[in-house]
């Protein structure tokens, strides 16, 4: 059910980007094309481009298929890869001679950690392994669905020292000092690899226009071949309600990241506890709907939804009016909305 909720709700944005899409397109050498995968970070993406062909396109499509495959597979915390050495094995031993691409991301990060005041921390891999099992269990038998015992939380939290984490790069390694930790770079992660991707699609395959939404995370190359921006619905918390979007905003060279309780979540006793786990009291953050962050960088706006999310809503709005190209729009469990300080300069 979450994961057709989630397909649905990426048809529905991109069926409206498409709309505003072909509107603005009058590029006399360059069409409109989509394309649509469920295959990577679990969750559909879609992406609409401009290319001279479809069969330029396609070959585009080929190649950004598989730069998102190698980054699911070597941001995975739960299978190997025959000749990868991932996150996984990090966790399951030293890591020795991880990618250069899981070096940055850990130092990536490390850094947000930091900047959050651990409101995104990577080394929480004990304690939300925990949440997931129980997560799993729950959405597959609702009339069973219990939450982790909070003494088995707590000693799980004992292994969620960032500061264990040594990376040595010029040897090209990363260990864990702490045998019971794990990582989990599911904050970041997805965010990490739609910029990188984006990157490579512009820098090496010369695109220029186009939009990329994976899950939760939408990314702008350009705008449209005439020079408008590109128009994104920010999705309505309230699946069931027949506004869709709750905001559209308009970006160019742009990330628009959302983090919410309705994404990934599950049901006890009749109150929903989403994915996103505090560090400070080991529980599903509730203070919000959804967060939505906008800025240049999509992993750092990935990292940023999901630290916002945990603070309370006045320590969030000062953290993001100190940033600079930052913004933040939350909805509210009410469903009232409030803006950062530059935010709705985005909106139409």
């Amino acid at each position: 059910m979450e994961k057709k909720r989630q397909i649905a709700a990426v048809l529905i944005l991109l069926a409206l980007i498409g709309v505003i899409a072909y509107r603005h397109s009058t590029g006399k050498d360059l069409e409109k094309y989509e394309a649509s995968f469920f295959d990577v970070f679990d969750t559909q993406t879609q992406i609409i481009g401009y290319a001279s062909s479809k069969e330029q396109f396609s070959e585009q499509m080929s190649l950004i298929k598989d730069k998102f495959q190698y980054y699911n597979d070597l941001y995975d915390i739960y299978h190997d890869y025959e000749g990868m050495n991932n996150i996984k094995t990090i966790n399951d031993n030293a890591g020795i001679q991880p990618d250069e691409e899981i070096i940055e991301l850990l130092k990536l990060g490390i850094t947000m950690d930091e900047k959050t005041d651990g409101n995104m921390n990577i080394a929480m891999g004990s304690v939300l392994s925990i949440w997931h099992d129980y997560r799993e269990a729950g959405s597959e038998d609702p009339y069973s669905a219990e939450l982790p015992p909070m003494d088995e939380l707590e000693k799980a939290a004992e292994h969620t020292d960032i500061h264990d984490i040594v990376i040595d790069e010029e040897a090209s390694t990363v260990y864990l000092t702490d045998p019971d930790m794990s990582l989990d770079v599911g904050s970041i992660g997805k965010g990490y690899a739609v910029q990188k991707v984006a990157e490579y699609a512009k820098n090496e395959l010369g695109i220029q226009y186009m939009l990329f939404s994976v899950g939760g995370n939408v990314c702008a190359i350009g705008g449209h071949p005439d020079g408008s921006a590109w128009a994104v619905g920010i999705q309505n918390p309230d699946v069931e309600s027949d506004q869709a979007y709750i905001k559209k905003v308009e970006v160019q060279d742009l990330s628009v990241v959302t983090s919410g309780n309705y994404q990934r979540y599950y049901t006890v006793d009749g109150k929903r506890y989403c994915h996103i786990i505090n560090q400070d009291t080991l529980m599903p953050a509730d203070n919000f709907s959804s967060v939505t962050i906008i800025t240049n960088d999509s992993g750092m706006a990935d990292a940023y939804s999901t630290a916002v999310f945990n603070m309370p809503l006045a320590e969030g709005m000062e953290f993001v009016n100190q940033l600079d190209g930052v913004e933040a729009m939350w909805i509210l469990e009410d469903g009232s909305i409030q803006y950062s300080d530059g935010f709705e300069e985005y909106t139409r």
